[in-house]
């Protein structure tokens, strides 16, 4: 009723030492810097100097180079970028606690918490100006 398979599958013909491999720590190394790279951009972006600074010392730790640093003003909302490093930070957070990495996991936790503050310091005066 069926034919019956005459060749080798080709995921299993390939010899495993024909293309690199990394290991899941690697790559749980590689999506964190990138993480922290797009939190970086966001943190300089922002002016937050001191900040990037820390995150890039934790980049250059993960990829063993620095970083390249976010020099622009793309001329969004300072809220709407605090919304996105808080996103960003919490992305970290997660990959951080995968990999057991403490100082990156309390950097992104510390970085949620500021733009957290941020945004509700932000809202708070904006419902002062608008109050009669």
């Amino acid at each position: 009723m069926y034919e019956p398979i005459r060749s080798k599958s080709v995921h299993t013909s390939a010899d495993n030492a024909d293309f690199p491999h990394r290991s899941r720590e690697d790559e749980l190394d590689i999506q964190l810097a990138g993480h922290l790279a797009a939190l970086l951009a966001v943190t300089d972006e922002l002016g937050l100097t001191a900040d990037g600074d820390r995150i890039a010392e934790q980049i250059a730790r993960l990829r063993t180079a620095p970083p390249a640093r976010h020099a622009g003003r793309s001329g969004a909302s300072p809220a709407a970028l605090h919304r996105r490093a808080h996103a960003l930070a919490g992305r970290a957070l997660l990959v951080a606690a995968s990999r057991a990495d403490t100082a990156v996991a309390i950097l992104a936790a510390e970085s949620m918490d500021a733009h957290t503050a941020a945004l509700a310091g932000a809202s708070a005066r904006t419902a002062l100006v608008g109050a009669p």
